[in-house]
């Protein structure tokens, strides 16, 4: 999932927004707690650790989906979006001694505005559909695993 977004940023020339590089941070997280969930079911530790790690990362995909839905539902104007999302990101701001002559350079991002739709959805409503799917897998397999043993 994240291999595809830096895809569309670095190759297609998309900026992202605050709240999609927010919707990041739970694959950011969730990869190595995901891995270490494997490591302690390979490693045949207690399956309650596997299993609380596993609803762990249900929740970090339920907080993806949060903000993901939050922002789809900013994007086809359903409720407003967060007041600090149309700003410049950090590092696209100029140095402090060039900022006056830069001011007019600065891109800024809207939260509340789909820089694409893709089948009629834009990145965050594909998030909500990732991580709707990844909640079930993991939940999925936390209940697998109490029963494998």
């Amino acid at each position: 999932v994240v291999a595809t977004a830096w895809g569309f940023e670095l190759i297609g020339g998309f900026t992202p927004c605050r709240m999609c590089l927010e919707q990041r941070i739970p694959y950011y997280l969730g990869a190595p707690l995901a891995l270490l969930a494997f490591a302690a079911d390979r490693l045949r530790l207690p399956p309650l650790l596997a299993r609380l790690m596993l609803v762990a990362l249900a929740g970090l995909f339920a907080w993806g989906l949060w903000v993901g839905a939050h922002q789809a539902g900013a994007e086809w104007g359903w409720w407003p979006g967060p007041a600090d999302c149309s700003g410049a990101r950090l590092d696209a701001l100029p140095s402090a001694g060039d900022l006056m002559a830069n001011l007019g350079k600065v891109k800024t991002i809207d939260c509340t505005k789909p820089q694409i739709r893709i089948l009629g959805l834009s990145f965050a409503g594909w998030n909500v559909l990732t991580s709707l799917g990844l909640i079930a897998v993991t939940l999925f397999a936390a209940l697998r695993a109490e029963g494998r043993r």
